[in-house]
């Protein structure tokens, strides 16, 4: 892999560029298996403030669901069981930053019965974040200013 560090005509120095190129994401989506996607949905949009975008279902029962908190995106998906007892959540975890208050949305993520993982507190860095897991999966969130 090379990169280009020439310098336009005028001096300026051009953006340097992997090569072959590199991926430009620009939106990342969490694709969760889930114990009971009932439960997940309630404790996802009551609790953490998510809204439902879509319900999927197969033969009249909901197996998953998508839903959004301004540009995050996740997906709901349904323990079909074939794998066994799983232990979902270990070592990995998510972060939401956000424009909002994070002291604020604590505040309604514990009075819609939520427990936080830890209260908000300033960061070295300049953030103020709180986190939260996901009771029934064991997923970890840190909600962060931006």
């Amino acid at each position: 892999m090379t990169a280009d560090s020439n310098t336009a005509g005028n001096g300026d120095r051009k953006t340097e560029r992997a090569e072959p190129e590199s991926l430009r994401g620009r939106a990342l989506m969490a694709s969760l298996t889930v114990r009971d996607v009932g439960k997940s949905l309630d404790w996802y949009t009551r609790v953490l403030g998510f809204t439902l975008d879509n319900k999927y279902e197969h033969e009249g029962k909901v197996v998953g669901a998508s839903l959004k908190a301004g540009d995050v995106r996740i997906l709901l998906n349904q323990d079909d069981g074939k794998k066994g007892e799983r232990q979902f959540g270990v070592g990995f975890s998510m972060m939401i930053t956000t424009t909002q208050s994070v002291d604020e949305v604590a505040s309604r993520v514990k009075a819609a019965g939520g427990a936080l993982q830890s209260e908000p507190a300033d960061m070295p860095w300049g953030a103020r974040v709180f986190g939260i897991v996901d009771p029934e999966n064991g997923y970890r969130w840190t909600v962060s200013s931006s």
